[in-house]
């Protein structure tokens, strides 16, 4: 069984996610909070982590740890695919989310099983390192076989109704948006 991938970024407006690893604005506090309630809906008891790491070897069965306690480390996005994959693990899933950074990101938008990506867009410039891999345009239109759903689809993925338009914080404005592919 597969499941559908969403990615979750916030990215400047030419797509910029980092700088000198970690992230170029500070105190976007409405938009952490965005993020935890969107991506933790389970409790943590009832998620499943997965840390991708090129220093991970491929998981074993005998002696992997138990994914409700500590996370499941593997080496490849590939290897993350086929663990979600497998025999009782496919049954227990809900979403799946993709946290970055920019080569998780790549390898991720190659996979068929991306479907989303929610991305707070950040209405500002900053000096930034590290890039998200797809060009998004704020238009609506279809951007590199995406279309910006409208905030009603968001609200109901989320199952939340998402803080709509501009929102303003510390210095930076930014909005919430949802992608999916066309």
């Amino acid at each position: 069984m597969s499941h559908e991938l969403t990615l979750i970024v916030a990215a400047t407006r030419n797509m910029g996610i980092g700088a000198k690893g970690g992230l170029p604005w500070t105190g976007l506090k409405k938009e952490m909070a965005y993020f935890a309630r969107v991506t933790k809906r389970l409790p943590p008891q009832g998620r499943l982590n997965i840390v991708i790491s090129r220093s991970h070897p491929a998981p074993d069965s005998a002696s992997a740890p138990d994914p409700e306690k500590e996370p499941v480390k593997v080496g490849s996005l590939e290897q993350a695919l086929a663990y979600l994959r497998a025999d009782g693990v496919a049954g227990r899933l809900g979403k799946v989310f993709v946290i970055g950074g920019a080569q998780i990101y790549d390898a991720a938008l190659r996979a068929p099983e991306a479907k989303r990506v929610l991305l707070t867009k950040v209405l500002a410039d900053f000096e930034c390192d590290a890039f998200f891999p797809l060009r998004l345009s704020d238009e609506g239109e279809v951007a590199e076989g995406w279309r910006k759903a409208e905030k009603s689809e968001l609200d109901a993925w989320a199952g939340e109704e998402v803080e709509g338009g501009e929102i303003e914080e510390n210095g930076a404005r930014y909005e919430f948006q949802m992608w999916e592919k066309a």
